[in-house]
């Protein structure tokens, strides 16, 4: 068995659930647009019951069509997707990242073993595997395949018989690959623990050279289109950089141009100080993209929000394109260069929607709106943009939008995905115990209007996440999303909280005083939420649960831990429990005799500091490759449970990692917690 735990079998407590768990897990999912760079044909992944797939559609027809051939379930992600520049091909990366032992992830304990490998799919043709590694880049003649592997940079030619190579053997991990406009040279940044370069390898006499070498981090390289310059990010030397806590202030990141020939580099921007000198990365190829007419964008929280700015490459006072209480997410330059187009929650505050500014300036434009959500933006040459999109009911999709904001589906809705029988989730505002507004999404049953139901409140993980008013854009709250429906058509009163430390509502709420290890302050939220639910008349306060992954299982084990009273239940996925078992992370840029203080915080911002009032039955799910939060997080758990007496199920994964790879672990997951939740709710 590849469970410790055999489970019973799942009986309806709440009458028949209109569709089985089985039918809302399965539904497609996609992610990793990309436009080709003639912006005349676009490729995406689509995930179909744990079966990955590249597809293309191509101008004019956009047809959605496979063009690899992967029939399995096993565990094997498709990832980094780039087209060679003539379009006649997609490479793309196949399989995970090794842990910090170097093991790939291996969810189906292959025997065999795994590797991480880049693939190249033709257009029309079969697809091969290049080699061994990650982050390819294709050169401007299309020509050959870069790529990194053990941290060093190899290549390959994109002809059928060639052979891979390495190319480069310099110290440091390479990264963020990216040639020349003219194919000659190859930038890349090379990272050396606690300071990274910009490296410029030129290929005909095969030196490598450091542009403006500094003890700061270098980062997100982008050359000028005439290829004599390449600017970059300069993030600021700090032994704080990777404490936990809010990060309000910081000394002031930069950006900065090279001239490649000389090397020499300035200054042209720089971030104020106070509000908005931490730099927070947007969504996009780059952190820096170089538009029409010299203009170099990027992201900035002057004003507290995720907002987008212009700055000429020869410096001077930055422009804002956007404006307001509202995030600015996912960016991408029109082909031309002169208009960013980017998804934001502006006007809607937990949606995405598109939206279009020029780089110069000039009030922002909507694309899309309405109750659907938007994201991924992917311009196209005939003025369309190919983007994904979800709403309430339906999942994500592949869709070209107009210039009119009218959508093209590129793929059908299964035909028994049950989108007529989901819920329209309700936006609720309510405080938390401290007074901070929280924003939700309450998922009520069909029967709400009569007598008193069980509820269930969830909490995502990150905490750098937002949960939307519909299907998500990640996959593995895409899951979450899917299961409080099911929960939902069951019977259930579901309330999904966006608590302080994530994103979605400003700078000062993402970066929330005394959160996480520095002092657990989203216990508030908890608290708040249970009280918001308690005050409900539609729910019976006797039978209120929770549950979350990740960061949601730190506040589900936190909430259990301390008010056993107010939840009677609670199912926890590979939740952060003590955060001292990673207390080398939390106290390393620390001077020595300051970590006895920080270890005493940690400890009682964690579950395990109030272990002896947790009273309440709990489900653990964990997989024991997990990278995100060690396994060990909950063998401790689980020992002091025992000690305490407190009652608990487990459900361990074998070689899973924390974002499950196989779909039918995804279903052994839920179904379990829809069991164990349901026999301590149920009337």
């Amino acid at each position: 068995m590849r469970f410790a735990l055999a489970l019973l079998a799942v009986v309806p407590l709440f009458g028949a659930a209109p569709y089985t768990l089985q039918q809302v897990l399965s539904s497609p999912f996609v992610e990793d647009l990309v436009a080709s760079p003639k912006a005349d044909a676009i490729a995406w992944v689509s995930n179909t019951k744990g079966v990955r797939s590249v597809m293309v559609a191509r101008a004019p027809g956009f047809d959605a069509t496979a063009i690899t051939q992967f029939s399995e379930d096993d565990g094997q992600e498709l990832t980094e997707l780039t087209w060679v520049p003539n379009g006649s091909a997609v490479v793309f990366t196949r399989g995970g990242e090794g842990n910090g032992k170097g093991e790939i992830p291996n969810p189906l304990s292959n025997t065999t073993g795994v590797r991480q490998e880049i693939w190249v799919a033709p257009l029309g043709g079969t697809p091969r595997k290049l080699g061994n590694g990650n982050s390819p880049a294709v050169s401007p003649d299309s020509s050959t395949v870069v790529w990194v592997s053990g941290g060093q940079v190899w290549s390959s030619p994109l002809a059928a018989d060639g052979k891979a190579a390495q190319l480069i053997h310099a110290r440091g991990t390479a990264g963020q690959l990216t040639f020349s406009p003219n194919g000659s040279q190859l930038a890349f940044r090379s990272s050396r623990g606690d300071h990274a370069f910009i490296a410029v390898y030129t290929l005909r006499d095969k030196s490598l050279n450091f542009l403006d070498a500094s003890v700061d981090r270098d980062d997100s390289p982008v050359w000028a289109p005439s290829g004599d310059r390449l600017a970059f990010l300069r993030i600021a030397a700090s032994r704080t950089a990777g404490a936990w806590g809010p990060k309000r202030t910081a000394e002031p990141w930069s950006i900065r141009l090279a001239d490649v020939r000389t090397g020499k580099a300035k200054e042209i921007f720089r971030a104020d100080r106070g509000m908005g000198s931490v730099f927070h990365a947007m969504v996009a190829e780059n952190q820096l993209l170089w538009g029409a007419g010299d203009q170099i964008i990027f992201p900035w929280e002057r004003e507290g929000w995720q907002h987008l700015y212009a700055v000429p490459a020869a410096g001077g006072k930055p422009v804002a394109l956007s404006s307001g209480k509202f995030e600015v997410e996912h960016v991408a330059l029109t082909p031309d260069g002169k208009a960013a187009t980017f998804s934001s929650n502006s006007g809607d505050i937990d949606r995405r929607h598109l939206w279009r500014v020029p780089v110069t300036g000039g009030t922002p434009q909507a694309i899309t709106s309405g109750q659907g959500i938007e994201w991924a933006p992917a311009p196209l040459a005939g003025g369309q943009i190919a983007t994904l999109r979800a709403d309430a009911r339906s999942h994500a999709r592949a869709a070209l939008v107009d210039t009119n904001g009218k959508f093209r589906d590129l793929t059908p809705m299964p035909a028994d995905f049950p989108a007529a029988s989901m819920v329209e989730p309700q936006p609720v505002v309510f405080p938390a115990a401290d007074g901070m507004e929280l924003h939700g999404q309450l998922f009520l049953p069909p029967n709400a209007a009569t007598g008193r139901h069980p509820a269930v409140i969830f909490f995502h993980g990150g905490s750098r996440r937002q949960m939307l008013l519909g299907w998500h854009y990640m996959f593995y709250y895409h899951q979450a999303y899917g299961f409080n429906q099911y929960l939902a058509s069951k019977g259930y009163a579901v309330l999904s909280v966006n608590y302080r430390s994530g994103i979605g509502y400003g700078e000062q709420f993402r970066e929330a005083l005394n959160y996480g290890a520095t002092g657990g302050s989203e216990y508030n939220d908890v608290i708040g939420a249970g009280l918001y639910m308690r005050n409900r008349a539609d729910v019976d306060t006797s039978r209120i649960g929770l549950w979350g992954g990740s960061y949601g299982g730190y506040l589900t084990a936190l909430g259990l831990a301390r008010a056993s009273d107010m939840f009677a239940v609670g199912v926890d996925l590979h939740g952060v429990h003590e955060w001292n078992l990673d207390i080398s992370n939390l106290a390393e840029p620390w001077k020595p005799e300051d970590r006895q203080e920080i270890a005493r915080i940690a400890h009682e911002s964690s579950p395990m500091a109030s272990i002896q009032t947790w009273k309440s039955p709990v489900l653990l799910i964990h997989g024991d490759d997990d990278r995100n939060v060690p396994f060990s997080q909950t063998v401790q758990l689980a020992e002091a449970l025992r000690k305490q007496g407190v009652y608990f199920e487990q459900l361990i994964f074998p070689d899973e990692i924390h974002d499950l790879l196989v779909h039918r672990d995804w279903l052994k997951a839920y179904t379990a917690a829809d069991d164990f939740l349901g026999r301590y709710l149920k009337p």
